[in-house]
C-alpha cells in the first residue's frame, strides 16, 4: 500500500531560568536561549502499521517515564507501543529531566521540576498528534554518509568510532518536496561546557538549523544518538563555544546534504517493530576505602597533565576520570547502605527495540552504550542496512562498557551501575529482534 507520511515539531525550552545538567559542581542556570530545545517526530504508514520516531534534546529521561511517554505518543499516534521510538539527543544545556543515583552527593544538582517535566511531556504528545495530523502520500528513501571531522573516541583520536551517519529522508509523493529527514549519528553533544549558561541543543541543534536552511523552513530534521558513550569532539573542537558548535553542526548536515541526491526514493515501505526486555548484570562496587584511593589517584593524575599542559584532549581526559572516581564513590555509599541494590531491581529489566522501515533497521539500546556495541551488531547483522540507536526507552544510571574499557578504568567505567557483560546481552537480544523482522 501507499506510504503515508507527516512529521511536526514542538519547542521544549524552559520558560524560565533553569538549571543545565550534564556537568558535575557547577551551579549552571539558563540566562536564555541560544537555540531552541526541539521535540520532533515523524510518523510513517504502510496502511497496515504505522510508526513513530521521535527526537527529544534533552540528556536522559528515566525508564517509567520513557514507558510513560511512549503510551501517551503511541495514543496520539493511533499506533502501539511497540510502534514508537523515543530518542534523547543528550545535549548537556538542557533541564534536569531524570535523577541520577551516583549525583546524589552533588549539592548543585537539583530535583526534577514538575512543571517543565509536564512541559516536556506535553511538547512530546504534541509533536506526535501533529504528526499524525499531517500525514499524506509519501515517498521514503534510506542511505547514510560517511562523516568526517566532528568527532572520534574520546579516549583515543585512534580509537574504535562509527563514522556512518543513517539517513532516513521523507518527501511528499506529488510535489516530490523533501519533509523529514532523520539521522543517526554516534556522537556526545558536548562542544558547550560548564561556563555556557544558554539553552542549546549543541551541534545537534546546529547541524538541524543547516538542513532547514538548505532544504527549506518546513523540514522536520530529527537527531537520534547512536552508541556514543565513548565518542566525544574532544579531539576535534577548537574551542568551547557556540561558534564552534555551528561549525561542527554545519560540517555534520554538510555531509548528509552531500548523501541525499543519491538516495533512491519509493512509494511503498514494510513496517515492522518488536520490543524485548533484558535483564542486566549488576556492577559489584568497590568498598568505599578502594573508592576514595582511586579518586586520589585520578586526582594526582589530572594535576600532572595540567603542570606538564598535556593539552586538551588529555587534560579533559583526566578531568573526567576524577569526575567518575567521585561518582564511583559515592555508589560505594550507596552499595553498603542498600539505595544500588534497590535501584538495580528498579531498573531491571530493561527494554531493547528494533524498527523496521523499508530497507532499513533502528536497533535501539537504552542508556548510554559504547559504540563497539554497535559496531558488533552491525557485524552480526551484517547484509542488512542497520543503524544502531542508544538513549532509548531510558537511561541506565551510567554507561555500559566494554570489558577493556573495565580493565583500564576512567570516567565511564567508574560511572556504570551495569557490567560491561550486559552490553552483550544487549547486542544478542537486538540481533534476534531485527531477524525477526
Amino acid at each position: 500500500m501507499t506510504l503515508l507520511a507527516g512529521a511536526a515539531a514542538r519547542d521544549i525550552s524552559p520558560l524560565e531560568p533553569m538549571f543545565l545538567v550534564g556537568y558535575p559542581h557547577v551551579e549552571r542556570v539558563s540566562t536564555g536561549v541560544n537555540d531552541p530545545l526541539m521535540a520532533s517526530a515523524l510518523c510513517l504508514s504502510d496502511g497496515g502499521r504505522t510508526l513513530a520516531l521521535v527526537s527529544v534534546d534533552i540528556l536522559l529521561i528515566n525508564p517509567p517515564f520513557a514507558r510513560r511517554l511512549r503510551r501517551e505518543a503511541a495514543a496520539a499516534a493511533g499506533a502501539r507501543e511497540s510502534d514508537v521510538l523515543i530518542n534523547c539527543t543528550h545535549t548537556h544545556s538542557g533541564p534536569v529531566t531524570f535523577d541520577m543515583l551516583a549525583w546524589v552527593d552533588d549539592p548543585v544538582v537539583p530535583k526534577l521540576d514538575p512543571a517543565y517535566m509536564r512541559r516536556l511531556e506535553e511538547g512530546v504528545v504534541a509533536a506526535v498528534a501533529a504528526a499524525r495530523r499531517n500525514m499524506r502520500p509519501a515517498e521514503l528513501a534510506v542511505t547514510s554518509a560517511k562523516v568526517e571531522g566532528v568527532g572520534c573516541n574520546r579516549h583515543s583520536p585512534d580509537g574504535p568510532r562509527d563514522p556512518e551517519a543513517g539517513i532516513v529522508a521523507v518527501r511528499d509523493a506529488k510535489s516530490k518536496e523533501l519533509f523529514a529527514v532523520a539521522t543517526t549519528y554516534c556522537m556526545h553533544p558536548t562542544v558547550l561546557h560548564e561556563d555556557s549558561t544558554l539553552v542549546s541543543a549543541d551541534f545537534p541543534g546546529y547541524a538541524r538549523m543547516r538542513l532547514k536552511e538548505k532544504l527549506g523552513p518546513d523540514l522536520t530534521a530529527l537527531h537520534l544518538t547512536g552508541p556514543e558513550g565513548d565518542q566525544s569532539p574532544r579531539y576535534h573542537v577548537k574551542g568551547q563555544t557556540f561558534a564552534e558548535a555551528e561549525r561542527l553542526g554545519n560540517l555534520l548536515a554538510d555531509q548528509i546534504l552531500a548523501a541525499l541526491p543519491g538516495a533512491a526514493f519509493k512509494t511503498e515501505a514494510v513496517m515492522g517493530s518488536a520490543l524485548a526486555e533484558v535483564a542486566l548484570i549488576p556492577r559489584e562496587m568497590p568498598s568505599l576505602a578502594e573508592a576514595e584511593r582511586t579518586l586520589a589517584e585520578r586526582v594526582a593524575r589530572f594535576e600532572e597533565l595540567k603542570r606538564q599542559n598535556a593539552g586538551h584532549g588529555p587534560i579533559r581526559g583526566a578531568e573526567c576520570a576524577v569526575f567518575g572516581a567521585e561518582e564511583t564513590v559515592t555508589m560505594a555509599k550507596c552499595q553498603a547502605d542498600g539505595s544500588l541494590a534497590k535501584t538495580v531491581k528498579e531498573y531491571t529489566p530493561l527494554e531493547v527495540q528494533a524498527l523496521r522501515l523499508g530497507d532499513c533497521y533502528l536497533a535501539a539500546f537504552p542508556g548510554e552504550i559504547f559504540v563497539e556495541y554497535g559496531l558488533e551488531l552491525k557485524r552480526r547483522l551484517a547484509g542488512r542496512k542497520v543503524f544502531p540507536v542508544c538513549l532509548v526507552n531510558g537511561e541506565m544510571q551510567g554507561y555500559v562498557v566494554t570489558p577493556e574499557a573495565a580493565a583500564r578504568g576512567g570516567y565511564e567505567a567508574s560511572n556504570a551501575t551495569f557490567a560491561p557483560e550486559s552490553g552483550e546481552l544487549l547486542v544478542a537480544a537486538l540481533a534476534k529482534l531485527v531477524k525477526s523482522l
